[in-house]
């Protein structure tokens, strides 16, 4: 019954907060060579937290290598006014296989990094892109990297109540998935207490709709994770809502299940995302300058 459940679970998207939309989408596609698949304007916060602790106008932009139904993307939340975000150390970074990756971060003049033997570049927002320079097979995301300080009752908590299936683990690491071929989450051992501090984002997954309250359920009595925010209706704007439960691993990293069915529809790719996005950034900047030289915001 678990496998069978488990099986129709896919992993979507990590949510990044950016202090500077224009740099951010900047880097995600000359950089990383990612493109827009579709972009969202919101006049309140969001019901589950999507963009954090804030309660005023914020965007939603989705970038990746293709449709959220076959590649695992990245939802770049923005919030207005919001100008910096304090980055914890919870979140170690994405790893992406491609070959082209270093050869535009040379072109662009980004600064490319090194830690233990892994390369990587650093977005304007400070979140760590560690990249596999081979040719991309399959969705050249690989893998989201977590920190976390108990392996144990991290790996009880995904492989025993979320029913992910272990793919590797040793002494200081654990990889888990939901479909092999995809991709997978790892979490690395630290010593030091985990802070999330501000920057913190979010992994969303979904699954058929009917598995949402039974998926509350089993995290609310394990005694591991928390709920943090119940089954709860989110709407988006001339599009179809959807429903989401919002959890906390045994470290506080949040999980979002949605489910699949409406989600297919909310996430279809929009051909006018990007001409939509490039109109907000240039009306906010424009408001930005007036305000600057009139002294006033409102």
């Amino acid at each position: 019954m678990a496998s069978n459940a488990a099986h129709l679970r896919r992993a979507l998207h990590y949510v990044c907060k950016v202090p500077d939309r224009s740099l951010a989408i900047k880097f995600y596609t000359q950089i990383l060579g990612m493109r827009v698949l579709r972009h969202e304007e919101f006049e309140t916060g969001c019901q589950a937290a999507c963009n954090g602790r804030y309660d005023g106008f914020w965007s939603k932009t989705m970038v990746g290598y293709g449709s959220e139904d076959d590649h695992f993307v990245m939802e770049l939340t923005y919030n207005y006014g919001v100008n910096s975000y304090k980055m914890g150390n919870d979140f170690r970074g994405i790893l992406i296989q491609s070959d082209e990756i270093l050869k535009r971060a040379a072109l662009h003049k980004c600064p490319v990094e090194l830690e233990k033997g892994r390369t990587y570049l650093k977005s304007p927002g400070g979140y760590k892109f560690y990249v596999d320079n081979l040719k991309s097979e399959g969705d050249p995301v690989k893998q989201v990297i977590y920190n976390c300080t108990n392996l144990a009752k991290t790996r009880r908590f995904w492989e025993d109540i979320l029913w992910c299936e272990v793919l590797d683990s040793g002494d200081d690491f654990l990889e888990v998935t939901y479909d092999k071929s995809k991709t997978s989450l790892r979490f690395e051992k630290i010593i030091e207490p985990i802070d999330r501090a501000e920057a913190y984002g979010r992994v969303a997954f979904s699954c058929p709709r009917g598995q949402l309250e039974d998926i509350e359920s089993q995290v609310k009595n394990s005694n591991l994770g928390v709920v943090i925010t119940p089954l709860v209706t989110l709407p988006t704007p001339n599009k179809p809502p959807v429903e989401v439960v919002i959890l906390g691993d045994p470290d506080g990293h949040e999980i979002c299940f949605v489910g699949d069915e409406a989600f297919r529809e909310l996430s279809k790719e929009d051909p006018k995302s990007e001409r939509m996005l490039e109109e907000k950034m240039a009306e906010y900047d424009a408001f930005i300058k007036k305000t600057a030289a009139t002294g006033r915001r409102f």
